[in-house]
Formats: structure tokens, sequence, C-alpha cells
């Protein structure tokens, strides 16, 4: 039986965080992406399969090299998901900077 990976346990290993950003601006080989990292070639794919496993990234075939490139789509996911957070994190913010300018405008 096959298991569904979360996408966050994925990226919350910082290897595989690194491994994203690395080919965020370039669709890069797995030899190309472990000479990043003090890693065994092994360990390397091994991120590489979760990250896959996960859609975050797909294996594109060009010749005899296999090429990993970033899901943006997989990525805007994440985004949504966060940006319940980012609206609190604004509203709680705003509501912050209220207090602290009716604070220095009591002390003037």
């Amino acid at each position: 039986m096959e298991t569904r990976r979360d996408i966050f346990q994925a990226i919350a290993d910082p290897t595989r965080r690194a491994i994203i950003t690395l080919i965020a601006l370039q669709a890069m080989t797995p030899n190309a992406i472990a000479e990043h990292f003090d890693a065994t070639r092994q360990s390397v794919s091994k991120h590489l399969r979760i990250l896959t496993e996960c859609e975050l990234i797909t294996p594109q075939q060009q010749g005899r090299e296999i090429y990993y490139q970033l899901e943006v789509n997989k990525m805007k996911e994440i985004d949504k998901w966060l940006e319940q957070f980012r609206k609190i994190w604004e509203v709680r913010f705003n509501q912050l900077d209220e207090v602290l300018s009716k604070i220095k405008a009591k002390k003037q």
C-alpha cells in the first residue's frame, strides 16, 4: 500500500528545504544537487524521493540525465495555507501599532 507523504513533514527537514531553494531557479541533476551537501548521494536521493512523492519536485528525463524541477503550483498550495495565518498576524500587528500609538500620544 502506497502512503502519501505530508508536504509539511517534507519541508520540515532543512536539507529538503535547501534542495527546494537550489532548484527553485533552475532544474538540476541529482549529482549537481548532491555537490551542495556534505552527505552521501544515497542520502540526497532519499530526500529527492520524498520531495517527489509529495509532488513538490518532478523529475524530467533529458537524454541520459534526470533533472529535478520545482513544482510551483504545489508551493502555491503551501502559500495559500499560510495566507490564513498571515492575515491573522497582520490584524494583530495593526492592533499593536494602534495601542503603541495611543501610549506614545499620551506621553506627549
